[in-house]
Formats: C-alpha cells, sequence, structure tokens
C-alpha cells in the first residue's frame, strides 16, 4: 500500500511503498474490531457507581400506621423504595466491567484498524519526528502543512522531550508510542501522521 511521506519540516512528500502493509479483504476483522473497542471503552470504566438498599438506608422499621381501616396501602415502613428516602430497588453497586481479550484478537483488530484509516486516507508518513527547540509553533507548522484540520495522532518510535513540550499546548493533537497504540486509538482520531521507525514497529506487532 502506498502513503505519502513527509520530510521532517513537512514542507515535500512523496510517495513510499509499504509492503507488508495488512489488507484485509471483505468484512474479516470487522468483528474482532468491534469487540476490542467495546473491551477498551469498558475496562476503562470505574464501575464505582453505589446505591443503598432497603435494608442499607436509615429510618425507622416502625410501622406507620394501622393495617386496616385508614384507606392506605399497606406501603411498609419508611425505608420502602417507594418513599422519598427510601432505599433503591435494583441500583447499581461496585462491579468490575474489565474483559479479556487474547493476543490473537487484539492483532486481527489492529490490522483492522490499520487497514480501514489507509483506506480511507487518513494515514500520512513523515521521514521523524525531529523538533530543535520546545515550541508550540514548530509542531504547529507541521501539521498544517500535514494535517490542517481534525483531530490528529502523532505516533513514533520514541519522543525526545522537546518535542513532547512543543505539542502538549494543542488540543487537537495526540502523541502516542508506537509499541503503545491500539486499536481504539487508531480508529479513534481523523488523521493519523506515523514516523518511518514507528511504521516498522507497528507492523512488526501487527505481523506478529
Amino acid at each position: 500500500m502506498k502513503f505519502k511521506l513527509y520530510n521532517a519540516t513537512g514542507d515535500s512528500n512523496q510517495e513510499k511503498e509499504v509492503a507488508d502493509f495488512p489488507i484485509m479483504e471483505g468484512g474479516k476483522g470487522i468483528p474482532a474490531l468491534r469487540q476490542v473497542i467495546l473491551a477498551h471503552q469498558a475496562n476503562a470504566r470505574q464501575g464505582n457507581a453505589s446505591t443503598k438498599t432497603r435494608a442499607e438506608v436509615s429510618g425507622t422499621g416502625k410501622k406507620a400506621f394501622r393495617q386496616k381501616g385508614t384507606g392506605m396501602a399497606r406501603r411498609g415502613n419508611r425505608r420502602s423504595p417507594i418513599l422519598r428516602g427510601g432505599g433503591v430497588a435494583f441500583g447499581p453497586k461496585p462491579r468490575d466491567y474489565s474483559q479479556h481479550i487474547n493476543k490473537r484478537i487484539r492483532i486481527l483488530a489492529l490490522k483492522r484498524a490499520l487497514y480501514e484509516q489507509a483506506s480511507n486516507g487518513a494515514i500520512d508518513l513523515i521521514e521523524d519526528w525531529v523538533v530543535a527547540e520546545p515550541k508550540t509553533r514548530i509542531v504547529s507548522g507541521i501539521l498544517s502543512k500535514v494535517a490542517p484540520k481534525g483531530r490528529v495522532l502523532m505516533l513514533g518510535e520514541e519522543f525526545s522531550q522537546d518535542a513532547l513540550l512543543a505539542c502538549r499546548n494543542i488540543p487537537r493533537l495526540s502523541v502516542t508510542r508506537s509499541s503503545d497504540v491500539n486499536a481504539l486509538d487508531i480508529v479513534h482520531y481523523d488523521r493519523i501522521i506515523i514516523s518511518e521507525k514507528g511504521m516498522e514497529q507497528i507492523l512488526e506487532r501487527a505481523n506478529k
């Protein structure tokens, strides 16, 4: 598959063929991608929502009125779920939402995510992320040439401290090492700019 390859300043580009880039025919990998995205979202949940049942709320257990003769329904004591200040019926309790995804499914989902974004023309290559000094205008200048609009994910093998400082004031830009990127990261952004070494590292993971 061919990608645009920009120089370190984003001024010029040429096409580069990436021979071992994953090609997914038909709907292969779509169920795996869906499963992995749902798992990542579930694993991000804290699961600490909690309500009190009628056994846990404070309140008297005294019978509110006599059984017969008042014309009132026999609704129980003050801790009943049907009363204000009473317990909650079937409310949430702390639980673990995490899901386990095996390695084979994660790799298949990563391949599909890469293929989807590449097919949509959302992936570009850059020779290297070189920032001479920690200035936001340097990275902003590169983005204005390569990806002027949308949310951008910057991927690379390693990032210098100057590069990280230069990127942190750009709201639409996220920086991730290619060794840490997952399928959810890939599909979440409008444009993905990957360094050449970063692409090699991603393909090494995807082609295991």
